[in-house]
């Protein structure tokens, strides 16, 4: 790799595996742009990973990165997808031959491509430099400020360690992860007056550092917005999955003044998927992470407000405004609400899982867990299309990875293209009819007794690693009194309230409750929480956009 010699100007990169070409794409840059920036050339992907890996650590930016599409092991598009995670405000230009232009036409999907450029590129004054000033200035003009790394200290098997984790990857704060017994982890723990007694131990990009924080605490030192700015507005959302971003997005894009309140991390269950490929829009896939961050962004863009780690615990009704309270005493009050809270994975009633939940038990894809399981037996309890995105995701490093499904088939509750990628792995297998009777271990997962349903015959299997998928339950426990639920908690609106021919009990307006509408007038409910809910990320964004028509509908006879 060659590269310029001032270390604090920002960098410009590219990739290609052919040494003349990306000599030749060097060459141009450094002649045009060498004098204000850094010029750091690749003939890899994953030497290009490495660099920008180094890039971050060291504070660096990165404006600009090029690659071209034809690369052995990793292909440009793969390689920009994965770079994005490390520089997402760099643009992303892919170099390509005519023939792969449809290729390149797909990567705006993907990897939110900024450009791509036909080779040749000669002359460069024509077809190279425009395109670059361009991305340049734009990049400028952006909040491309660097993040400087928090850092966490804690156990492998300490589940707040893993807790911490998980909140600050899906609330993408980049944090660095020290083990307790590495060398640099002690060097921290030291120079914060700590032992391994309490962790994790935190120690924020200023220096602060927190002993076993809470989210609300941590949320609050990182960064995150966790108070609102007012104490009226006309629309507060409730809850962050795809079913509240898609409300916060076209309630503040038409002009209502918005609030997003999410008691852990924007994106939800669907947040957490390694991989949603029937979504539609993006033929290739894409993760939850990378979905849910580009939403988080319109959201802020168009000027809802989004605080993270606040809990609800009630909803009043207080003439013309709604009121919302917080589980410290405040409040927020608002003209409608719309109830997006989602649902939760259930708990798995097998001895000993509680004891060993966030060590080496997890509820959902645990993402941030993913690569300490590479080489290692994974077991995955559940049979539906968040399962089956786990299981192709961490069986990409795993020895092997066993659905444990209780029902006969997986046909039943997983989607078609799911169940194809799954048995063509071949290091998957599927058990139906079989179920966890008892998870063992001292201070991690060692082992789990399955069960067959059918026969009642027991095994004890060797486990370090089980990640539970069982269904969901609404969290909506808060609104007992206020929002009329059925008898599972999921929250009924709409038609469901008037299927008798009558209007719903306390109900007082001369029109009956609107689709979306809940038997509280201006409160709203959409996605998982709504009692027979589609349970797909489409079906949800579509719910929030179409709660806020229902919002200005509500607005306009008020």
């Amino acid at each position: 790799m060659a590269q310029g010699t001032d270390a604090n100007r920002t960098v410009i990169l590219t990739v290609d595996d052919d040494p003349g070409v990306s000599r030749a794409v060097a060459r141009d840059l450094r002649r045009r742009y060498g004098e204000a920036y850094r010029i750091v050339r690749a003939e890899s992907s994953q030497s290009a990973l490495e660099a920008l890996r180094e890039l971050k650590l060291r504070g660096d930016l990165v404006a600009v990165i090029l690659a071209d599409y034809r690369m052995p092991q990793m292909n440009g598009i793969e390689f920009l997808e994965q770079a994005l995670d490390v520089y997402p405000a760099a643009r992303r230009v892919l170099l390509t031959a005519y023939a792969d232009t449809n290729a390149a036409i797909d990567a705006i999907n993907v990897v939110d491509l900024d450009h791509y450029l036909l080779k040749p590129w000669d002359p460069p004054e024509e077809k190279l430099y425009p395109v670059l000033d361009d991305l340049l200035e734009a990049w400028r003009s952006s909040d491309h400020r660097p993040v400087p790394i928090t850092k966490v200290v804690g156990h492998r098997w300490s589940a707040r360690s893993s807790g911490v984790r998980e909140f600050l990857a899906r609330n993408q704060v980049p944090y660095r992860w020290y083990s307790c017994d590495e060398p640099e982890g002690r060097r921290l723990l030291a120079a914060a007056g700590q032992d391994e007694q309490r962790l994790p131990l935190v120690v924020t990009a200023d220096g602060t550092a927190l002993v076993e924080p809470e989210d609300p605490e941590l949320a609050d030192r990182v960064g995150l917005a966790t108070t609102p700015t007012a104490d009226f507005y006309d629309l507060v959302v409730i809850g962050g999955g795809p079913a509240g971003l898609g409300a916060a997005v076209y309630g503040a894009s038409e002009g209502l003044r918005t609030v997003l309140v999410e008691r852990t991390a924007t994106g939800g269950q669907a947040g957490q998927s390694s991989r949603i490929e029937n979504y539609l829009g993006f033929p290739d896939g894409v993760s939850g992470s990378q979905l849910t961050d580009r939403a988080r962004r319109q959201a802020a863009k168009f000027g809802a407000e989004i605080l993270t780690a606040r809990e609800v615990t009630g909803l009043e009704v207080n003439g013309a405004a709604r009121t919302v309270r917080f589980s410290d005493g405040s409040a927020v009050a608002a003209h409608c609400v719309i109830l997006a809270t989602g649902v939760t994975y259930r708990q798995l009633a097998a001895p000993g899982a509680d004891d060993l939940t966030g060590c080496g038990v997890f509820y959902g894809s645990a993402l941030t867990e993913a690569a300490a399981c590479q080489g290692h037996d994974v077991y995955i309890v559940g049979g539906a299309n968040s399962a089956g995105q786990a299981a192709m995701h961490l069986a990409k490093g795993a020895k092997s990875v066993t659905l444990l499904v209780r029902g006969a088939s997986l046909s039943d509750s997983m989607s078609h293209y799911l169940i194809q990628q799954i048995t063509e792995a071949p290091n998957i297998s599927v058990r139906t009819g079989t179920v966890v009777e008892a998870a063992h271990g001292s201070d991690h997962l060692e082992q789990l007794t399955l069960r067959d349903v059918e026969s009642g015959h027991t095994e004890l299997v060797d486990a370090q690693w089980m990640f539970v998928f069982i269904g969901a339950a609404p969290l909506t426990d808060w609104l007992e009194g206020t929002v009329l639920r059925d008898d599972r908690g999921f929250i009924v609106a709409g038609p469901d309230l008037t299927a008798d021919g009558r209007p719903p009990a306390g109900w007082e307006l001369d029109r009956p409750p609107y689709h979306l509408e809940t038997n509280v007038p201006g409160v709203f409910v959409a996605g998982d929480a709504r009692a027979e809910s589609a349970k797909r990320v489409a079906s949800a964004v579509g719910e929030g956009a179409m709660a806020v028509m229902l919002v200005h509908r509500y607005l306009e006879q008020s």
